[in-house]
């Protein structure tokens, strides 16, 4: 059997170049090479990439350079989500990019946190994550050996989609990959899947293997319809002036008829606002997400969802990833980490030779576990909403999946989040969204019961200093966001220099 030497990817934007540069940077030392055929891209100004913490170890890994980055993109970091009720029915909460608390005589912290809260602590859970408190001072944290010690704390980013697009190109042609350009691809298929690519200008490209990332080759496969499970089916998007100071994290507003979220950059605030046709129309839709966002709103774009996947994201030699494979809800803005899972994925099941059934079954079986779980942090975002709305009514009777019902049982028994293989959000993830909308578990794991009273106060109040003290050293995002800008170093050990 051939060896898998050439792999063609056709697409448009940050799916393309993320897929061509992690390809080319594992499999180059393999002999691997890789051509991208560039389609049009479908980007608007007012989009934005609000990204998880996972796509910064993947920089990490390409060799991206962070403050460039962030100066060529006028980006900015984000230390998780706030979400906001205006119709006062839910108070505030966050889900930082972070975890709670440290671990007490070895239990984890947070069934601590439920029992001292059954017993009167009226200290909220986001105040034991460093990355939560860092948020709400408008600081940013890099972790360190004695943030590590006290447990996880992330970031991600806030990109504007168009130039993150560029970087991602720059760096691909820079890694070696072949780029080609075209209005439009064809598939030229055989007996093994596709033998080659038509571009329009009639060029003929062929490869061991190809991938779909935004090129419309897996159009018409089978596709699992996610529309029961989520009420959103319009989207605006739109930029709104920078913020006189940048917040560290996002902020989603919720509304009577839908939510709107503010992603901050150093440039513009891009807003994205989500709705269902059934209960507004657009006209209706752009005047909730003026007063929800509280900005003027320019380069306005509206289009629809329909969240759903692909039954099988690999079929014959084409692997569909991203919005290709997966449309997900646009709440918590997870269209790069779905592109990241599926190259993840790939790479560990990528075949050596032409005969591959086994790699692509696996790949299957693991993709449609992996995006079922992602479909399922989101879906919980609108369960627990005490909302009145028909919007919000609907959200809390919109479709759960078997694992969602599992896992929501068993939170709500003691505090536990269910263990799911291919789960890719965090526990503390899930019991920040979960706590926040006021699902409340009614116990708490046994054997911290041993713990005495006393020395679990002790435990709080030593957290609570050292996250107080952690924070008040960070520099501010502001002037992270200005040395980024004139060039100069931004990691903690310059800022306090």
């Amino acid at each position: 059997m051939s060896a898998i030497d050439r792999v063609v990817i056709a697409g448009c934007d940050a799916p393309l170049w993320l897929a061509a540069a992690t390809i080319r940077q594992a499999l180059a030392p393999a002999g691997v090479a890789v051509c991208a055929v560039e389609l049009p891209s479908r980007l608007s100004v007012a989009d934005c990439h609000a990204t998880l913490p996972a796509l910064e170890a993947l920089h990490g890994r390409l060799g991206i350079d962070e403050a460039m980055l962030l100066r060529l993109t006028g980006g900015a970091f984000s230390l998780g989500q706030n979400v906001v009720d205006t119709t006062g029915a839910m108070p505030l909460f966050m889900i930082p990019s972070g975890s709670f608390g440290t671990r007490i005589e070895g239990q984890d912290f947070f069934a601590y946190w439920l029992k001292a809260r059954s017993l009167g602590l009226n200290v909220a859970l986001e105040h034991f994550s460093l990355a939560a408190a860092a948020a709400r001072q408008g600081r940013i944290l890099f972790p360190d050996d004695s943030t590590e010690a006290y447990g996880r704390s992330d970031y991600g980013y806030h990109l504007p989609a168009i130039t993150y697009a560029r970087c991602l190109k720059a760096l691909a042609v820079h890694l070696g990959v072949e780029v080609l350009e075209a209005r439009s691809v064809a598939a030229k298929r055989g007996e093994r899947g596709i033998d080659a690519l038509l571009l329009d200008d009639g060029r003929r490209v062929e490869g061991r293997l190809f991938i779909d990332a935004g090129s419309g080759l897996s159009i018409g496969r089978p596709r699992e319809s996610w529309r029961e499970s989520f009420p959103v089916d319009r989207i605006l998007t739109a930029t709104a002036p920078r913020l006189a100071s940048v917040p560290a994290y996002a902020e989603i507003r919720l509304g009577e008829g839908g939510w709107t979220v503010l992603h901050p950059a150093a440039g513009h605030t891009h807003l994205l606002h989500a709705w269902s046709s059934t209960h507004r129309g657009d006209g209706e839709a752009v005047r909730d997400a003026e007063a929800l966002g509280g900005l003027p709103l320019e380069e306005i774009d509206i289009r629809a969802a329909d969240p759903g996947c692909l039954t099988e994201p690999w079929e014959g030699n084409c692997i569909a990833i991203g919005e290709a494979a997966c449309a997900a809800d646009p709440v918590h803005d997870v269209g790069l980490h779905v592109v990241q899972l599926g190259l993840v994925h790939l790479l560990a099941c990528f075949p050596a030779s032409a005969g591959f059934a086994a790699q692509r079954a696996e790949y299957n079986r693991v993709m449609r576990s992996a995006l079922g779980r992602v479909r399922d942090f989101q879906s919980a975002f609108y369960i627990g909403n005490a909302l009145p709305s028909p919007f919000w009514a609907d959200a809390r009777g919109a479709r759960r999946s078997p694992e969602l019902e599992h896992l929501l049982a068993t939170f709500l028994a003691r505090g536990e989040i269910a263990p799911f293989e291919d789960e890719s959000f965090a526990p503390d993830s899930w019991r920040a969204l979960l706590v926040g909308q006021g699902v409340s578990p009614v116990s708490w794991l046994p054997p911290i019961d041993r713990t005495a009273p006393e020395a679990i106060k002790a435990q709080f109040r030593a957290m609570l200093g050292f996250v107080r003290d952690q924070v008040l050293r960070q520099p501010t995002h502001d002037q992270l966001l200005d040395r980024i800008a004139r060039g100069g170093p931004h990691r903690m050990a310059a800022a306090h220099q």
